[in-house]
This record gives structure tokens, sequence and C-alpha cells, in this order.
């Protein structure tokens, strides 16, 4: 059986109690319970005791035994922090810092606005502490702090509880200050470069790298000063293969086929090595080096990345390698990039050594979406009728895929244009900002009033809530 996933934010007490239901359905003889104790235990006992049940439960969490899981919890409650869940403060310097910064949870547009509104009105803010001299890049008043205190480059405080350097790298100021300058006062008083923190208890952690490069499910904008901040924090020593990171502009939020944050990582070792401190606190909870490589190859191959498919494959990424997150589905970059149109990518892998064989209904999938109407017509009309009745859905991942000419195809074959699961296929042009996707599927008969069922928002609000300026003057011109 493959190790299973502990849950976010996981509590020792849910874990007791999973390991006492176990105990429970092995003494009734559940087969399931069975099996677990057989595949996790490395000598099953003829009866099981409570130790034993908890043996299991951590093995089958990837932990070597009860204790180790334990210690576990006590890593993740420790370095577990929610700043999108704190709430406004009546002191001025914690105020401030609670704008200034991302907070990956309460970002909304013109938040940071309101932090500078703030230090225009009390310009000594920039200096009130060294957290707000991080968050401003004021390296004179951090020298001379720095210079009476060099502990204060590791102190833990503000709205936060973050370390300076986590307030440099994740605030987004309108008038940016000696960020670089600031950084390396504070990496040259012992600040860590690996400093992070672990999103409401979320086990990919929140780094000052990840500050630095910013990106994510809400499109968050990179640091005035990403590239040289990034580059001085691994000349430092943080460690390259950053799981969060490589989600923010990878899996997570708008994909752009850049690769400059892939070649500076790739630069400094990701995909090589133990995986630094983050890994060894947090063990088997965390990708592996090399499972990240072959997340960043399944990724280029699901959203259409040939630039980031050509620089992984040539630093070794593994052409057939699995991407462990369930977006991939379990298959191979090969199969990902035939079944979401992306040619140019398919090539690559091909001719890395990549194939397959696809099914006809995932072959009918492949075809609509890279447009080839011929190969469409000749699976019938057969696998039309099926494809119609088990996956709706599909013109609605030609738009998150940009592809208007396979949303064309598939509108011409009966699918409906305003097919509404979460979000309609023009929802998904809009938070793209594709114009040209949007344009196509209103030309086709999108209905552009139509709201998502999450948010009640139409397409137009969610352009303009994820700042995408392009697309949003093009619906408000519809009005």
């Amino acid at each position: 059986m493959p190790i299973h996933r502990l849950p976010d934010n996981p509590s020792i007490e849910r874990l007791r109690k999973q390991a006492k239901t176990l105990l429970q359905y092995v003494k009734a003889g559940v087969p399931e319970a069975l099996g677990l104790v057989t595949e996790f235990h490395p000598r099953p006992p003829q009866t099981l005791k409570l130790s034993d049940a908890q043996l299991v439960t951590a093995r089958m969490y990837g932990f070597a035994s009860w204790p180790r899981l334990k210690d576990h919890i006590g890593t993740v409650e420790r370095y577990s922090r929610s700043p999108h869940l704190v709430v406004p403060s009546e002191e001025p310097p914690q105020e401030f810092l609670r704008l200034a910064c991302l907070t990956y949870g309460s970002d909304y547009p013109g938040r940071t606005g309101e932090a500078d509104l703030l230090l225009a009105r009390h310009p000594r803010l920039a200096t009130a502490n060294v957290f707000t001299m991080a968050a401003t890049g004021s390296d004179d008043a951090l020298a001379d702090a720095l210079a009476g205190n060099p502990g204060l480059s590791r102190i833990q405080g503000g709205p936060f509880g973050w370390e300076p350097l986590l307030y440099l790298a994740y605030a987004r100021l309108a008038a940016p200050g000696r960020y670089v300058a600031a950084a390396r006062l504070l990496l040259g008083h012992g600040a860590d470069p690996n400093a992070g923190f672990l999103w409401d208890g979320l086990t990919s952690p929140f780094t000052a790298l990840t500050g630095a490069f910013g990106g994510g499910e809400g499109d968050q904008p990179p640091h005035p000063k990403g590239p040289a901040l990034a580059r001085l924090l691994l000349e430092a020593g943080a460690d390259p293969n950053d799981s969060q990171t490589l989600y923010n502009l990878g899996l997570g939020g708008s994909f752009s086929d850049d690769t400059a944050h892939l070649q500076l990582l790739l630069e400094f070792g990701l995909g090589r090595g133990q995986g630094g401190p983050w890994q060894a606190r947090l063990g088997p909870t965390l990708q592996s080096p090399q499972q990240l490589l072959r997340d960043e190859l399944a990724t280029a191959a699901l959203r259409g990345g040939p630039r980031r498919a050509r620089l992984l494959l040539a630093h070794g990424a593994e052409v057939n390698g699995l991407g462990g997150h369930p977006a991939y589905g379990g298959r191979t970059p090969y199969e990902l990039a035939l079944l979401n149109g992306h040619t140019e990518v398919a090539d690559l892998l091909a001719a890395a050594g990549a194939s397959a064989v696809l099914e006809e209904m995932d072959a009918f999938t492949a075809a609509c979406m890279r447009a080839d109407a011929d190969a469409v017509a000749g699976l019938g009309p057969e696998a039309l009728t099926r494809a119609l009745a088990r996956s709706p859905e599909l013109i609605g991942t030609a738009a998150e895929q940009r592809k208007p000419a396979a949303a064309r195809l598939l509108a011409g074959l009966g699918f409906d244009v305003n097919h509404l699961r979460r979000s309609t296929p023009l929802h998904a042009a809009a938070w793209n900002d594709d114009v040209e996707t949007a344009r196509t599927l209103i030309e086709l008969g999108a209905d552009p009033t139509i709201k998502d069922t999450e948010h009640d928002a139409t397409p137009l609000g969610w352009a303009e809530y994820g700042g995408k300026h392009r697309v949003a003057a093009y619906l408000r011109s519809l009005e």
C-alpha cells in the first residue's frame, strides 16, 4: 500500500483517535484494518495493542514510530502561522505591517496601498522597530539597530510572529526601499536565509525565498527586488528546493512559460541534495528534491510550458517521472501534454523517449484540445456522444488552457459554451487575462452575466478582483 498523506494542520488528538479506531476495527476483524496492520507493522502481533495501532498509524503516514510522528506534530505547531487571520490593530506599527505584507489569504487589490497611505501619514513608522525597518528596506536605521543588538536579526515578532527577513521578503509597498542592502545586513548579522513559516499548518513552508518570488493562487505580485533578493538568499544558503515557490509559479495561479525562477533555482541545485533544513524538520511530508523536479516537468506538460520542459529535460528531469500532486491524475508528462493539446511539449517529450497509447476517450480529448477536427471525426459519432455525456467540462478545460481554437471546435461539436461546474469557461479566460479566448467564447454565445457557484461573481468580477486589466476592459466594453 502507498504511504498516506498526513492531513493538513494535523492534530495529535485526532491521530490518537484514529489509532484507537484502528484497534477497534482490527478486533472486529474488519479486512481493511487487518490489511493496514499486515502492510505497516514490522512484526504484526497475534493480539494488537494500542501501542501497535499507534505504530501502524505512524508508519502509514511515513514515520518510523509514534514518537517520531508526535515530534512532527510539535514541529508543525512551532512553525505554524496564520497571517491571513490576524485582525486589525490599534497599534500603528502592527497595523502597518499587517497591511504591507502578503498574507496568502486576505490579499485583495489595494490592500498594501492602505499601508502606503498609513506610511505617508506617519513616516516614522518606517523605523518604528526592526520589523518595519525590514519591511520598508530602511537599511541605515537597520544598520544602527543591528550594531547595538545583532540578535534582532532573528527575533520573532510583529503581527505575524515573523522574523525581520520575512517582513522584508513579503512586503509589497509602492515605494521600494533598499531591500537588498537591508537583507544583506540581516543575513550578515545572523538572519536565517531559510527563514519561513507553515501557512495555517500546511507542510509546504513559505520561506523568504517564496516571498521574494511571489505568485500563487491569488497571483500575488513578486517582490520589487525579487530576482536580486532571491539570488542573495540563495548565495547565503537558502535551499533551492523550495516547494512553495515552485507551486506558486507553476500549478498555483496563472501560468506563464517564463523560466527565470527555474534557471536561478537550478543554478543553485534544484532537484539535488537532501532538501535543506525544512526537509530535516518535516521529513516525509515534504517532497524530495527529486520529486520536485518530476512535479515541475509534469506542470510544464499540464499547463503548456515548452521552454520549461526543455530546460528541465536538459537538467535531468525524468521524462516519464510521475508528479505527486492530484492535479496530474497519475499521468505521465507525455500523457498530460497530449490530453491538454500542448503539441510542442509533447514533441519535446517524445524526442526524449516518452510514448503513450491513449484509450478512445483520451484520444478524443487530445484531438479536441489540439483542435484537430479530422482526428475527432475519425473517432466516429459514438465517441462524441460518450464525451458529451462524460466530459461536458472539456470546453472549460480548453478555456483554462488558453486554447480558443479548441473551444471553437468543441462548441461546434455541441459542448455548452456556458457549462457551469464551479465556474464557466468565460470565468477561466477572465482569470487568465486571456482576451483572445474571452472574445472567442463571446462570439460562440458565452453569457457574461453568469455567476460562479463559489463567489457569486461574474467573469468581469473575477477579472476586476484579480487585477486582470486587459480582459476586464474587454468585458466592460460589452455592457
